[in-house]
């Protein structure tokens, strides 16, 4: 409910982010609607790429479950040159205690490196004074207009840092991680409607609301569980969507009695999108559909609509969509989903 509230707000700060917003209701129907493929065949991509390589047993001092997720969302133009592209990092930390308790509030906020902006704290430490969204911005600017082999081509250190005096003048953080989630992200590029011209957002929501202590009476691991939400959504001038990607990361990392981690950290992550089938909700689904493919349902279901528009979808005290024209396709919450697309709204460019 918390992020529900939270969306509202931010649709109501950004309703007129866009000139000439539509007034026009959207319309409903029971199939999802074909994708109106542009002339200059303009690509959307998303990409995650995630780590929980630094998280730590408990001893001394707390434990700590930390999940590193980086996303970038990408436009590629027929000749394979990136248009536009957006990098952001969920930096998500869960502390347990050495007795196998949870130390974080499971209610906590957990903002992105890009809606922390200054209050990341980078800037204080950087030789160029610059915090990191400031870097990342930098950064996004310098592969813009560029093929992904020309953005490989940069010049790095051995630590993935950038050579070049010029690029060095604003972008001083290590960028190969960024690089390898850039080239994920235009292979992952599809024709799903964006125009050369349109907006692109990015939005990410992570809750660690399904956390649990170490359960004594049934000696049952504690679980620190980070689940984040991604979407890579274009927009027309007038706030319409023109195509939209979303995705999960589901997280799990284990802890026992003792705060000692039982988990394999260095265990490939991938985000439900990868998982397809393997995420395993299709049997247990009441229309039998993946979560991939809810996931995808939805994303159709908004292209053609406002931001404003999908944050209304009428949903239930569990984040449920209550339209039967949704419910066909989409059983998952979709509040979340919601969000994500508030937060590509609000800060697309």
């Amino acid at each position: 409910m918390k992020r529900i509230l939270s969306m509202v707000l931010i649709m109501s700060l950004t309703v007129f982010a866009f000139a000439g917003c539509s007034e026009k209701p959207a319309e409903t129907t029971e199939e999802t609607p074909a994708v109106e493929e542009t002339a200059d065949g303009v690509k959307t991509g998303l990409a995650v790429i995630s780590s929980a390589e630094k998280s730590a047993d408990a001893a001394e001092e707390d434990g700590l479950a930390q999940v590193d997720s980086i996303a970038v969302a990408v436009m590629v133009d027929a000749d394979g040159k990136i248009l536009k592209a957006e990098i952001d990092t969920a930096q998500t930390k869960v502390n347990f205690s050495k007795e196998g308790k949870l130390v974080t509030d499971k209610a906590s906020e957990f903002k992105s490196k890009q809606e922390l902006g200054t209050e990341y704290g980078m800037a204080k430490a950087s030789t160029i004074g610059k915090d990191w969204a400031d870097q990342a911005n930098a950064f996004e600017t310098f592969v813009e207009g560029k093929t992904v082999e020309e953005v490989k081509s940069f010049s790095l250190d051995e630590e993935t840092h950038l050579t070049d005096a010029d690029m060095m003048a604003s972008v001083t953080i290590k960028v190969g991680p960024y690089i390898e989630a850039i080239e994920k992200a235009v292979a992952n590029a599809q024709v799903l409607g964006a125009g050369a011209t349109d907006k692109l957002g990015l939005g990410l929501e992570t809750t660690i609301e399904k956390s649990k202590d170490f359960d004594a009476a049934e000696s049952k691991d504690g679980l620190a569980q980070v689940y984040t939400y991604y979407t890579a959504t274009t927009f027309a001038d007038d706030g319409v969507i023109t195509s939209s990607i979303i995705d999960a990361s589901q997280t799990n990392i284990n802890f026992d009695a003792t705060g000692k981690i039982t988990t394999d950290l260095t265990a490939a992550l991938q985000t439900k999108n990868e998982l397809g089938d393997a995420y395993g909700m299709k049997s247990a689904s009441g229309i039998g559909k993946e979560w991939n493919e809810q996931a995808d349902a939805f994303s159709k279901y908004v292209v053609g609509k406002t931001a404003e528009e999908v944050g209304a979808v009428a949903v239930d005290e569990e984040g449920h969509a209550t339209d039967a024209d949704v419910t066909a396709s989409v059983t998952v919450g979709i509040a979340e989903f919601q969000t994500v697309v508030a937060k590509a709204f609000a800060t697309a460019k």
